[in-house]
């Protein structure tokens, strides 16, 4: 059946630093896009009010179109409830937020809301490296780790909605503390950019590499996105980082292949620019950690889609694909 055209949705892909919307056709072009700064919001409903303002002059630019509802990708998003479920990287988020009820009061359309790495994962599945995949994770890298775990060509929301919260696993017991939520030794604690930059500080705090271009740059000064840069200089500090980070999240995806045997694991978000810095220790320590049956079976893999694009076209195939108007527990 042709796509029609006439119908868009809004994908929307909220960040713990920033969050990005689009409107999308039944063909998967986005049509518009922008952004807002997640931190810049105090309260949720500064937040959606601030979506309201940014959105609608978009829509109004297609006014020939009807727009058939919100799909909405966001830390802890409950899928069954539409609520965001005490995210702890979102300014707003520390309670539980109706946020999918929120939007709909606000623009008078149905919304559909779900974790940010299943949105990522259903914007693979459909559009990206994993496309006709039946099993495959979907690792997102950025100012969080979080995932979107798909079996049997769905994705895994478990009994109460917000099933793959792989980055909060532990993998270092009683190592470094999440900034956050408290816990020790956690996968973002050291995956994410921002622990990827506590890494990078722990390094500076040492003797090694005098020469480092890092310790040419004020500590508060250091992001992700300038160690990798120096690390594709051939900053042997910065690449460290990434061998120290590697090693870590290959030891870390072992666990994850031996609880779902996928056929693949995507990585996504900005951390993955790194490449293969990150890529050849991750995939290393992934095979020295698994068991003989699982090794040499799971394709690591980058994903190809724009690093904007997964989250909002995943976020916007949850109501192309709906026939409902809300998502419904099935208990």
């Amino acid at each position: 059946m042709a796509a029609n055209n006439n119908e868009i949705v809004i994908g929307i892909d909220v960040g713990g630093t920033n969050t990005k919307f689009g409107l999308v056709n039944e063909d998967g072009e986005i049509l518009e896009e922008g952004r807002i700064k997640t931190t810049d919001y105090t309260t949720v409903e500064l937040f959606v009010d601030a979506l309201y303002e940014n959105i609608s002059p978009l829509i109004k630019k297609h006014g020939d179109k009807t727009v058939k509802g919100i799909g909405m990708g966001a830390p802890n998003g409950n899928f069954y409830t539409g609520c965001i479920d005490h995210a702890p990287n979102l300014p707003w988020g520390k309670d539980e937020v109706p946020l999918a009820k929120l939007m709909t009061e606000k623009f008078d359309l149905p919304c559909i809301l779900t974790n940010d790495a299943n949105a990522a994962a259903a914007g693979e599945m459909q559009y990206g490296i994993a496309k006709g995949m039946q099993h495959f994770i979907e690792i997102t890298l950025g100012t969080g780790v979080g995932s979107g775990i798909v079996v049997n060509g769905s994705l895994l929301y478990g009994c109460n909605g917000i099933a793959g919260e792989l980055g909060h696993t532990i993998i270092r017991p009683g190592g470094r503390k999440h900034w956050s939520t408290g816990s020790r030794g956690s996968v973002e604690a050291y995956c994410s950019a921002t622990g990827i930059v506590i890494t990078a500080k722990e390094q500076l705090n040492k003797k090694a590499y005098p020469d480092s271009k890092l310790r040419q740059v004020k500590v508060d000064d250091i992001t992700a996105k300038v160690i990798n840069e120096c690390a594709l200089q051939g900053d042997k500090l910065a690449q460290k980082v990434y061998q120290i980070t590697g090693r870590i999240l290959g030891e870390a995806l072992a666990n994850f292949v031996m609880f779902s045997s996928p056929q693949a694991i995507v990585l996504f978000g900005g951390v993955i620019k790194a490449g293969d810095y990150l890529l050849k220790p991750a995939k290393k320590y992934m095979e020295l950690n698994l068991l003989p049956a699982f090794r040499g079976r799971v394709k690591l893999l980058l994903s190809d889609l724009k690093e904007a694009d997964a989250a909002i076209l995943g976020a916007s195939s949850l109501v192309q694909k709906s026939k409902a108007t809300r998502a419904v527990h099935p208990v």
